[in-house]
């Protein structure tokens, strides 16, 4: 058996002293008086390099697992939708082809496997219409829903369309019409119903993106499809994720004053990324962008900036851009972005919970620990 010294054993192990006393305390490393310094010890160089190799397997499996959280390695199986080559596919079906004719009704249909789905309702909401009613109306349905366990794929396809109903009403008011043509009639803009249908659709589903991973995870637990869904609410209103075009607020206003080559100079000087322009899955730009431009015209500025914008950073607008200059050019809510994500992704999240409650298993992933080494 070798023998290595205290240093040479912490440098291979990449280990705090403590940790090494605590495997030698444990039986994991034998150790012995060093025979020139009996004040110090000498540690068996098997034990060593065994627990060495360990430590860095089990190391390159948490890196793997860090790395695939963050746009990395898929984490879950799903026959819902993907990205590849370029195009967002909604169960094999190019969804920039479905926006041309589908409204978000058919959409659910397709992404749950259910028929005729309707998100009618005569539900009047009594606290407003906007996001913050949708959170209070969605809380009070999940504080009384039924979770998903034991309940057939009929009757959750069911609760389901009473979810988004149920979000709708709190967004675009009570209807019978399908969701684009109320939210038209709420913003009071009927020449934008047919571009509303076009980006509902598109922002249906998007993968396993932060608002559907949070949604999956809840519905992993057997909770409501109503608290799934306000799981996945909650998780879009953060400005990196559905908020996103709001970003483009303070670059449209800098633009207006300077001018766009001057609001763009600048929001790159500051070291900032540019807002609304790029997207790490669709190296060739945002498909979900680029169908929803080619139905209406970009307001001027918004023009001006997309051209500015691709020429200094080689990126082109993404979803977040068109959103917002969808929004200017139809003179629609400041909010309408959001709104717009929350509806369409609702059927998106529900999907999903559908998904992971055929597969019957909890989401449940480990943390790795990095703080303080025990006292002992």
């Amino acid at each position: 058996m070798g023998w290595v010294t205290a240093e040479q054993a912490l440098d291979r192990l990449g280990t705090k002293p403590q940790t090494l006393y605590a495997n030698v305390s444990r039986g994991r490393i034998a150790a012995k008086p060093d025979p020139a310094d009996t004040r110090r010890s000498l540690y068996s160089s098997e034990d060593v390099e065994r627990l060495a190799a360990r430590q860095q397997g089990r190391r390159r499996a948490e890196t793997v697992a860090a790395q695939a959280i963050d746009f990395g390695d898929p984490v879950l199986l799903t026959s819902i939708s993907t990205i590849a080559d370029g195009r967002l596919l909604y169960r094999g079906q190019d969804a920039a082809i479905l926006s041309r004719d589908h409204d978000l009704g058919m959409v659910a249909e397709l992404l749950w496997g259910a028929q005729r789905v309707s998100f009618a309702t005569d539900v009047e909401q009594a606290t407003g219409l906007g996001i913050a009613p949708a959170f209070v109306a969605l809380g009070a349905m999940a504080g009384v829903a039924l979770p998903t366990l034991g309940r057939s794929t009929i009757v959750l396809h069911r609760d389901g369309a009473t979810v988004v109903g149920i979000l709708v009403s709190a967004l675009a008011g009570p209807g019978l019409e399908p969701v684009h043509l109320r939210l038209a009639r709420h913003w009071q803009r009927p020449n934008a119903a047919d571009l509303i249908r076009r980006a509902l659709v598109l922002l249906a589903e998007h993968e396993l993106n932060a608002s559907t991973f949070a949604a999956r995870v809840a519905a992993s637990t057997g909770a409501s499809l109503a608290a799934t869904v306000l799981a996945g609410l909650a998780t879009l209103s953060g400005p990196l994720h559905g908020g996103a075009a709001a970003a483009m607020r303070d670059l449209i206003a800098h633009a207006h004053r300077d001018g766009a080559d001057q609001a763009i100079r600048s929001a790159l000087l500051s070291g900032r990324s540019l807002p609304c322009f790029g997207h790490r899955l669709y190296p060739n730009g945002d498909a979900r962008a680029i169908e929803l431009a080619a139905h209406f015209a970009l307001p001027a500025l918004y023009a001006e900036l997309a051209e500015v914008g691709v020429a200094a950073v080689g990126e082109q607008p993404n979803i977040d851009f068109m959103l917002a200059a969808m929004t200017s050019a139809y003179d629609l809510p400041a909010d309408a972005p959001l709104i717009l994500f929350a509806l369409g992704r609702s059927v998106g999240w529900l999907a999903h919970a559908l998904e992971q409650v055929q597969t019957g298993t909890l989401i449940r992933p480990r943390a790795h620990y990095v703080g303080p080494a025990p006292l002992d």
